[in-house]
């Protein structure tokens, strides 16, 4: 997931690089949501294994 937004923060610079802004925006809105999930994803992810009693992996 956190691939995804890095394609997408790229698609976002080279966009803006070329002056399609529209595309450039629109890419880094998508990548910021993506950002986000992951970051809400993993924060549920360490809760859990927490509560359960868990050592996390490495």
């Amino acid at each position: 997931m956190l691939g995804w937004t890095l394609v997408f923060l790229v698609v976002a610079v080279i966009a803006g690089l070329f002056g399609f802004t529209g595309i450039a925006g629109a890419a880094a809105g998508i990548a910021k949501i993506i950002f986000f999930l992951f970051i809400v994803l993993l924060v549920i992810s360490l809760l859990i294994n927490a509560l359960k009693g868990k050592s996390p992996r490495l």
